[in-house]
């Protein structure tokens, strides 16, 4: 209910916000967070950088995707092409092929152009991983 004032010729009620109560809990959440902030430690992220792997891949295999999703597969100097369903298989075959005793030892890398859509991109990727295929990763170019 509003307080109501008596001055002057009849009653009235008092429109005004009381700020104190206000003023005194940003004031408890000030000194709250004086008091915290020294005792929180800065986190460290440990992002992984270009040479980072402990051991450089045995083969590099190369998908391409084209602007109209067509997929290219490149090791060393042959190029072949072949269909999504058919992708996995086709880099598994080359990993065992090159003979490493470590499963895993070659990396595919994925290179798209630049009109390709990013739900290919991501389709590619996801066909790769599902199939259990280890090292991944994007090939980015950099603009000079």
């Amino acid at each position: 209910m509003p307080a109501v004032s008596s001055r002057g010729r009849g009653r009235r009620t008092i429109n005004e916000i009381n700020m104190v109560p206000f003023i005194d809990v940003m004031l408890v959440l000030l000194i709250i967070f004086m008091v915290t902030a020294p005792l929180i430690s800065p986190s460290v992220i440990d992002l992984p950088s270009v040479g980072k792997a402990s051991r450089q891949p045995d083969q590099i295999i190369q998908v391409i995707l084209g602007k109209n999703d067509s997929l290219e597969m490149k090791v060393k100097d042959k190029t072949t092409t072949l269909p999504l369903k058919e992708l996995a298989n086709a880099v598994k075959a080359v990993q065992n092929a090159g003979g490493s005793t470590t499963p895993g030892s070659s990396a595919v890398v994925i290179s798209a152009d630049k009109n390709a859509k990013y739900e290919s991109v991501v389709k590619v990727m996801d066909t790769l991983q599902r199939a259990g295929i280890q090292r991944v990763g994007l090939s980015v170019q950099l603009a000079n």
